[in-house]
């Protein structure tokens, strides 16, 4: 046997063992992404169940997203405290249990309940699963670890309402909280099998757990989040109230993280070049992809009449084309680089979105859709090169807190994007309500939004553009 043949013997049972312990994290993100957009369609079925409002039954999804965001900084600190896969089993287990409790729920609140102690086995899936990269993948197949989680991240988006309406028709409601049981097992039994042991930390003592740090940021997260997503688009008293209660909430916290010996996140983290701008860029640009799910169907259903049907299919096409573009632009990433492919893919999506109204306007449907597919593909590739950008460069004894600060960006800017983009349309349309849009009004308000969306791009490009630059001051330096 000759040397390269030894060399690749020697290497199969590795690979073997890590393409195992990626399909348990993949099964996780797919498991975590399907819990956020299975439940919305059945909230009419819940609302006749339960003999509740369309209001009341909303929070069977927004209790959900709450407790992601509020905990998902926390948990991913946590991990990084008491072992990642020990807490990632954790988050396996629970979820799956709250899976359970959410079929068998005989009320709305017990619903609800449910629902938020679901989100949190969420949270920790979504938290770790990224953070267990760095352990169970080799370096150098990074990109393309990260391209499949995006992957099955937009495959969980796009397949939860299709799913979850033929399992209503099948077996009711609880059919749709059912379904994750075996999945939930077989998903912690392979985890259980496949990822790599916790590394133990020098010496007794273990790292210090910032438990006041994590509380005041869970109530400040919950109350911007609670801030942006009620009032159904109108900023009223109650959200005034709540924004100021998560401004008070930000600045408890940098005084709390202030005297803390051990902080949660400390400042120096975003100061950090390539995490501070992987941070920023995150947001920006998922209240970009945002504005396509808020703004797109009441535009569609407007400017060219399609019904909810066509609406629906028209839609999916953005999951789609990020479902297909994972894969590919995470081997892009591994074999060209992070930091060019952040570029070009932030790039993609400023074409993309300052086109798409012009296009619509003047092509029409196959217009929209073509924008649309050069914006979620551009989305796929800078998610799998950002994401491998900042995971990478964090130490090895943060990547939880690292990646939950990453989940978080991206989720902030998810909720600002349904509240920001929905007024910048609105604003544009000139009308508030988007039921009865006359298509002219329609048009206007998708050019104001999609304006708007160009330049949150062009200033992720801007970020992207300067941490090039100063990375490559930064490695001319070592280098003299």
């Amino acid at each position: 046997m000759n040397t390269r043949d030894h060399r690749l013997g020697a290497n199969a049972p590795q690979n073997a063992a890590s393409r195992w312990a990626m399909a348990s994290l993949s099964l996780s993100m797919l498991l975590s992404s399907l819990g956020t957009s299975i439940a919305n369609v059945a909230l009419p079925t819940l609302a006749q169940s339960f003999d509740a409002s369309f209001q009341a039954v909303q929070w069977v999804v927004l209790a959900y997203l709450l407790a992601i965001t509020s905990t998902i900084v926390g948990v991913g600190r946590l991990g990084d405290v008491i072992g990642r896969r020990r807490l990632l089993l954790v988050g396996l287990a629970v979820f799956t249990a709250a899976s359970v409790l959410c079929s068998a729920a005989p009320g709305l609140g017990w619903l609800i309940a449910a629902r938020a102690l679901q989100g949190v086995g969420a949270a920790i899936m979504m938290a770790l699963t990224m953070a267990l990269v760095g352990e169970a993948i080799p370096k150098e197949r990074t990109g393309r670890a990260m391209g499949l989680l995006g992957t099955l991240s937009a495959v969980g988006t796009a397949l939860g309402p299709t799913l979850g309406g033929l399992l209503i028709e099948l077996g009711g409601w609880q059919a749709i909280f059912l379904i994750k049981l075996p999945l939930g097992v077989a998903t912690l039994v392979l985890a259980l099998r496949a990822l790599p042991p916790d590394a133990r930390p020098g010496g007794d003592a273990r790292p210090p757990f910032d438990k006041a740090g994590v509380v005041v940021l869970a109530m400040t997260l919950a109350a911007y989040a609670l801030a942006m997503t009620l009032g159904k688009g109108r900023f009223g008293i109650l959200n005034a109230a709540l924004l100021l209660a998560a401004i008070v909430g930000g600045a408890l916290f940098l005084r709390v993280e202030a005297r803390a010996q051990a902080p949660l996140v400390r400042p120096g983290l975003f100061r950090q070049g390539a995490l501070g701008a992987g941070f920023a860029m995150s947001a920006l640009v998922t209240a970009v992809v945002m504005a396509t799910l808020v703004v797109g169907p009441f535009y569609l259903a407007s400017a060219f009449a399609l019904d909810a049907a066509r609406v629906g299919l028209v839609m999916s096409a953005g999951p789609l084309v990020a479902a297909l573009s994972g894969m590919p632009a995470g081997r892009l990433v591994d074999r060209l680089g992070a930091q060019r492919m952040t570029v070009a893919g932030l790039g993609a999506m400023a074409l993309g979105a300052f086109a798409l109204p012009a296009l619509s306007a003047s092509v029409g449907l196959p217009g929209y859709v073509g924008s649309l597919a050069v914006i979620t593909s551009g989305y796929a590739l800078f998610q799998a090169a950002n994401n491998t950008a900042v995971m990478t460069r964090s130490s090895a004894d943060q990547r939880g807190l690292v990646s939950g600060l990453l989940n978080l960006s991206r989720n902030l800017g998810l909720i600002t994007g349904a509240s920001f983009m929905g007024a910048v349309f609105a604003a544009g349309a000139g009308e508030s309500d988007f039921t009865s849009l006359a298509p002219q009004a329609a048009t206007a308000g998708l050019m104001a939004a999609f304006t708007v969306a160009g330049c949150f791009v062009l200033a992720a490009l801007l970020l992207a553009v300067r941490s090039v630059v100063a990375t490559r001051r930064a490695e001319q330096l070592r280098a003299e």
